[in-house]
C-alpha cells in the first residue's frame, strides 16, 4: 500500500499532460460532480457513463492502468457484505453497487494522481475549520512514513517468529505492535509540530493560492463537466 501510494504521489508530481496543468480547484469541482451523479444516480447507463467518463481521465493523465486499477479496487473487499445485504437478485442491481464505488475511487485516483497533495488540501482549509484542514494536511503527508514503519515492524516480527505460537501470543504481540506504532507516532507528530515551531509556523499550513491558478488546461475541465451534466440530465430517469 505505501509503495500504492507513493507511486500515485509521485506520478501528480511529476506529470506533464493537461490534467497536470489545470487548477486543482476545477479539478476538485469536476471530482465531486462525477461522484456524486454516481451515488445518487440509481441509473445503470448513467453510472456506466459515469464510469467511462472515469477512464478517460485516467486514461488521458497517462496514470498507469495497473495503478489505476490497485487503487480502484481498495473499496471492493469491504463492499461484500453490502452486496449481500442489498441484492435483490437482479444484475442490474449488482452493477449499480459494483459501479458506484468502482467510479468514485477511479475518479479519487486521476485527482491524486494529477493533483500534488498541498494543491489539494488547500482549497480544503479554505472550506473545513483551519484546526480541521491542517489536520488533514499531516495526516496524508505522515501517512507514508507511519506505513513504512508498520510494514518494517511486521517483518521484523515475521522473521523474528512472532507470527508463530498459539494463538494468544500472536494476539499478544499484535497488541504490542499496535502499541508500538501509536507511540511512534505520537513521538513523531510532537518532533514534527516543534520543528514548525521552529521554523516560524504562522498557524495555517495549506496558505498557499497556487490551487486556483487558472490556466487554458481549465478548458478541459469545463468541457468534462458540461458533458457529465448533460448526462446527467438525459439518464437521469432511464431505466
Amino acid at each position: 500500500m505505501t509503495s500504492l501510494l507513493g507511486r500515485i504521489d509521485h506520478h501528480a508530481s511529476t506529470g506533464r499532460t493537461a490534467w497536470h496543468r489545470a487548477s486543482a480547484l476545477g479539478k476538485l469541482a469536476l471530482a465531486a460532480g462525477i461522484i456524486g451523479v454516481a451515488i445518487f444516480s440509481h441509473s445503470l447507463m448513467l453510472l456506466a457513463v459515469m464510469h467511462a467518463i472515469a477512464w478517460m481521465l485516467v486514461l488521458s493523465s497517462r496514470l498507469p492502468a495497473r495503478l489505476a486499477l490497485l487503487a480502484a479496487a481498495y473499496p471492493l473487499p469491504f463492499l461484500g457484505l453490502f452486496l449481500i445485504s442489498r441484492w435483490d437478485g437482479t444484475a442490474v442491481t449488482l452493477l449499480v453497487l459494483l459501479l458506484r464505488p468502482l467510479t468514485a475511487s477511479l475518479v479519487s485516483a486521476w485527482l491524486v494522481g494529477t493533483t500534488p497533495y498541498p494543491d489539494l488540501f488547500a482549497p480544503l482549509s479554505r472550506v473545513l475549520p483551519r484546526q480541521t484542514g491542517d489536520g488533514l494536511f499531516l495526516t496524508y503527508r505522515a501517512l507514508f512514513a507511519l506505513l513504512a514503519r508498520s510494514e518494517r515492524l511486521g517483518q521484523s516480527m515475521r522473521l523474528r517468529g512472532g507470527f508463530g505460537g498459539s494463538v494468544r501470543r500472536r494476539l499478544a504481540l499484535a497488541g504490542e505492535g499496535m502499541g508500538t506504532l501509536a507511540v511512534h507516532s505520537f513521538d513523531r507528530s510532537q518532533n514534527l509540530y516543534a520543528a514548525m515551531l521552529l521554523r516560524g509556523h504562522s498557524g495555517r499550513i495549506c496558505g498557499c493560492r497556487h490551487f486556483a491558478h487558472r490556466s487554458a488546461a481549465d478548458l478541459l475541465s469545463l468541457a468534462v463537466a458540461g458533458v457529465v451534466a448533460a448526462a446527467a440530465i438525459l439518464l437521469w430517469r432511464s431505466a
